[in-house]
């Protein structure tokens, strides 16, 4: 019941235009980038990763917790001790980028980006979903994201990273963002977070 109850909260937010809400972020609140390569800004110099530049725009910490090469799982077992080290206020979540690669089961990343949602609430935080694209032609997020985000009432950003990947001007590699990549997903971000009430806009 509690997850039907999520659900239909979601689609009653959607329906009144304003999406799943977050609170609003204090000055000295901390944010959590939690993933992979593309979190830890592979491609680019260490100040050019999404969480520095986000962290530029907000005014605000942003911890960047990516790993390279990093699976969910793995990502999952890490998670308890960097919520324990960092206590963030909101964790943004971008993972799963190589298991699609990989080809991992969809479901099981699903379960694992889940059972993470839950250990950040459980910790005190909000969440972010970022959504990553599947390997195709047309590097489409892989829906799972969304339905993720659906299912438990989060905010998502979900289109920037396979616009991004589309634009070789905007790829180090055939699968990360350069630094200008980069500084697209924190403005996508940014954007999100505006719209989900977690900072003031401009």
């Amino acid at each position: 019941m509690p997850r039907l109850a999520a659900v239909l909260l979601a689609l009653l937010l959607a329906a009144c235009g304003g999406g799943p809400q977050l609170s609003p972020l204090t000055e000295e609140a901390v944010l959590l980038a939690f993933g992979d390569s593309l979190t830890a800004g592979n491609g680019a110099g260490k100040d050019e990763s999404y969480p520095a530049v986000l962290s530029r725009t907000l005014g605000r910490t942003v911890v960047n917790a990516g790993i390279p090469g990093e699976e969910s799982a793995e990502g999952l077992a890490r998670l308890p001790g960097v919520l324990d080290e960092v206590h963030p206020d909101l964790v943004l979540l971008c993972h799963g980028g190589n298991d699609l690669l990989r080809k991992r089961d969809p479901a099981r990343l699903s379960a694992n980006l889940r059972a993470m949602v839950e250990l950040a609430q459980e910790s005190g935080a909000s969440v972010m979903l970022i959504g990553v694209p599947r390997p195709s032609l047309f590097l489409g997020t892989h829906p799972l994201y969304r339905e993720l985000a659906d299912e438990l009432g989060l905010p998502i950003e979900d289109e920037a990273l396979g616009d991004i990947l589309a634009d070789p001007a905007l790829k180090s590699d055939a699968i990360h963002p350069n630094a200008a990549g980069y500084r697209l997903l924190a403005g996508a971000v940014h954007k999100t977070l505006v719209r989900a009430g977690a900072v003031a806009g401009d």
